[in-house]
C-alpha cells in the first residue's frame, strides 16, 4: 500500500507489523481513522491495527510492547519508535455506564469486529494490497460526505454516550452532514450525556470550538441541546446560544483557541466571574485567561480587524449578509 498522506516511515513501520503477523498465521488490517484520513487526503497522525492474534500472541510476536488494555485485546507495539495500538477482532455487550462494555468476546472475523464501531466512515479496515473490507458502506459516505452511525444509531449511542459529541465534531471539523436517521438518534439518546466524565465531555467540546469549523459545530450543539445534559450543564440553552450567532460569526477566523474561547463567553454575555468558574469547573485550566476583559476585547477586534482588511465585495440586492440561522432540534441537519 502507497500511503500518501502518512510518514513514509510510520506506514513503514506498521505495514511490518502486518507482515509479521501475517507470516504468523494471522489477519491483521490498518483500520479506522487512518484509512478515513487517507482517503479524505487529510494528515494520517497515527495507525491503528487490528488483528485475528490474541494479545498474548501479539506479545509473544513484538518484544517492545504495552499491554495497554489487555482486557479489551489492546496491545501498544513498538516499532521505529512508533507506538501503534494492535487490538484483537472483538465484540463488545453490556454498557450499564453508558461507556465501557461489560463483556468483551474475542472474535475470528473482521466483520464483526467493525461491526461495534461507531461510524461507518470510520469502519474500514485495508490490508497490505491497498484492497478495502468495507461491509457498512463508509467508502460511500466519505464520497457523500456524510456521519452515519453503523447500524442503529440509538444503540451505538447507548453503547458510549460521548459519540454524540463526536458526531458533531466529526460534522464540524470535516464539513460533512449527519443522516437524518442518526440525528434522530441522537436526539433519542442526548440524556444519555450525563453519564460521560466532565473532563471527556470538555475535550470533545474544545475540539470543536478549536477545529477549523467552530460556527457549524457550535450551530449542531444549540439546535440539539446536547450539552445542556451533561455532568456539568453547559449553562446556555439553545435559545442563548442561536441568540449569538451573529456574534460568533468571525469566530472560525481567529487563530488562538484562547481567543474563540473568549469570544464565545463574550457573545453569551457571560461575566468574567462566571466564565472564570465555567472554566474552572470544565478541567479548562489553560483557557481561563478566556474570561479576561482584555482577552475579550482582543478577541471582539480580531475578526473586525481581518474583515476591514479585505477587499469589499460587490453588494447583493439582498444587502448584508444574514447571521447563521440555528433551527430548533427537531430540524435535523440537511442531507443523508
Amino acid at each position: 500500500m502507497n500511503w500518501k498522506m502518512a510518514d513514509p516511515r510510520m506506514a513503514e513501520a506498521a505495514g511490518l507489523i502486518i507482515v509479521r503477523l501475517t507470516e504468523a498465521g494471522h489477519e491483521a488490517y490498518w483500520v479506522g481513522g487512518c484509512i478515513r484520513d487517507e482517503l479524505l487526503r487529510r494528515p494520517v497522525n497515527d495507525m491503528d491495527i487490528t488483528t485475528s492474534a490474541r494479545p498474548e500472541s501479539v506479545m509473544s510476536l513484538f518484544p517492545r510492547c504495552v499491554p495497554t488494555g489487555l482486557q479489551h485485546g489492546t496491545v501498544t507495539v513498538l516499532e521505529a519508535d512508533f507506538p501503534f495500538e494492535v487490538t484483537t477482532y472483538r465484540t463488545e455487550s453490556g454498557y450499564a455506564d453508558h461507556r465501557r462494555p461489560e463483556s468483551v468476546t474475542f472474535v475470528k472475523d473482521v466483520r464483526e469486529d467493525l461491526r461495534r464501531r461507531d461510524f461507518t466512515i470510520n469502519a474500514i479496515c485495508m490490508g497490505l494490497d491497498g484492497a478495502l473490507i468495507d461491509p457498512f458502506g463508509g467508502a460511500e459516505d466519505l464520497r457523500r460526505r456524510l456521519i452515519r452511525c453503523v447500524g442503529t444509531a440509538e444503540e451505538r449511542f447507548d453503547e458510549d454516550a460521548l459519540r454524540m459529541l463526536r458526531c458533531v465534531r466529526f460534522a464540524s471539523t470535516l464539513d460533512f452532514r449527519v443522516v437524518k436517521n442518526t440525528w434522530r438518534g441522537l436526539l433519542r439518546r442526548r440524556d444519555g450525556l450525563a453519564h460521560i466524565a466532565v473532563e471527556r465531555v470538555y475535550a470533545e467540546l474544545a475540539r470543536i470550538v478549536e477545529g477549523p469549523r467552530p460556527l457549524s459545530g457550535l450551530g449542531m450543539l444549540a439546535r440539539s441541546g446536547l450539552l445542556a445534559r451533561g455532568k456539568a450543564p453547559f449553562p446556555w440553552t439553545g435559545e442563548r446560544l442561536a441568540a449569538a450567532a451573529a456574534g460568533l460569526s468571525g469566530i472560525g477566523e481567529l487563530e488562538s483557541a484562547l481567543l474563540r474561547w473568549a469570544l464565545l463567553l463574550h457573545a453569551l454575555g457571560t461575566s468574567a466571574g462566571e466564565a472564570e468558574r465555567l472554566l474552572r469547573a470544565w478541567t479548562f485550566p489553560g483557557r481561563r485567561g478566556a474570561a479576561s476583559p482584555r482577552c475579550c476585547g482582543s478577541a471582539r477586534r480580531g475578526p473586525q480587524r481581518r474583515r476591514r482588511g479585505r477587499r469589499k465585495a460587490p453588494r447583493t440586492s439582498g444587502g448584508a449578509s444574514s447571521p447563521p440561522c440555528w433551527p430548533s432540534a427537531r430540524t435535523p441537519p440537511k442531507g443523508g
